[in-house]
């Protein structure tokens, strides 16, 4: 090898080497991982455990995306919490930019089946993915069937995608079925399937814990804002799900087992 040769070698390993860098620093930034809110005060090991809970010993599963997966919280997210807290097991099937919908193996449709189909579950907890509407506007969101027959669901449809779900988890674990939404982040198509969930509800009275509408929850501050949520305002950071979300859901999984 000559030396022309290895000075060209050296200058390309440089550019990648610089590249990875780069994209290094774009994620971590892109991300808020260093934004005061994924402060490690706010950080599931440094979060109590409750001295009593309805969940103690119950079983969670959640299926969702991004927000499910922590994303912007250095992957902690309200079920994380929630495990902490309540001492109950959680199982978090989520996969960032994944979506309801049926368009592959990262779809909730496919991926619901990688969950232990014989574990005893108390509680089976469903993000409604704010990405169906991002990737495909409102054209795929679909309608509520009148079958209740899995086999007649359009999966390559949000809403049949939510049939399909709740169909699939009653069978195979007869549990509560529970879909969340995001807290408001200002997206209309976001709101329009919303309320094809609560169409939805009406014919399979599955619970929903709306956070998007909920206007006492979303009443808080900029300040509050800026600690809690990513600059989307879709992605919690740590402090978001610790002092915001995971509360609000505590209450509602509360009545939820409360009932059974």
């Amino acid at each position: 090898m000559t030396i022309r040769t290895k000075k060209i070698l050296k200058w390309i390993l440089g550019i990648f080497v610089a590249l990875f860098i780069l994209a290094a620093a774009g994620y971590f930034y892109l991300s808020g991982y260093f934004k005061e809110g994924n402060a490690s005060e706010y950080s599931v090991a440094q979060t109590e455990k409750l001295s009593s809970s309805p969940l103690s010993g119950k079983t969670l599963f959640f299926l969702g995306s991004s927000v499910t997966v922590g994303f912007a919280s250095h992957e902690e997210s309200f079920a994380d919490y929630i495990q902490k807290r309540n001492n109950c097991t959680i199982v978090k099937e989520a996969k960032s930019g994944t979506v309801m919908l049926d368009n592959g193996k990262s779809s909730y449709v496919e991926r619901i089946k990688n969950f232990d189909t014989k574990a005893k579950v108390d509680v089976f907890v469903c993000q409604l993915s704010t990405n169906d509407t991002r990737y495909n506007g409102i054209q795929t969101v679909g309608n509520v069937s009148p079958s209740a027959n899995m086999k007649d669901f359009n999966t390559a449809t949000t809403v049949g995608a939510i049939e399909y779900i709740i169909a699939y988890a009653r069978k195979t674990w007869n549990c509560p079925v529970v879909f969340y939404t995001n807290s408001n982040f200002g997206d209309k198509d976001y709101e329009f399937v919303i309320k094809k969930l609560y169409k939805v509800q009406k014919k399979w009275n599955v619970d929903i814990i709306d956070l998007y509408d909920d206007k006492k929850f979303n009443d808080i501050s900029d300040e509050q804002m800026d600690l809690y949520m990513l600059g989307d305002h879709v992605h919690p950071l740590r402090a978001g799900y610790k002092l915001w979300w995971t509360p609000a859901f505590e209450r509602s999984l509360y009545e939820i087992v409360n009932r059974q």
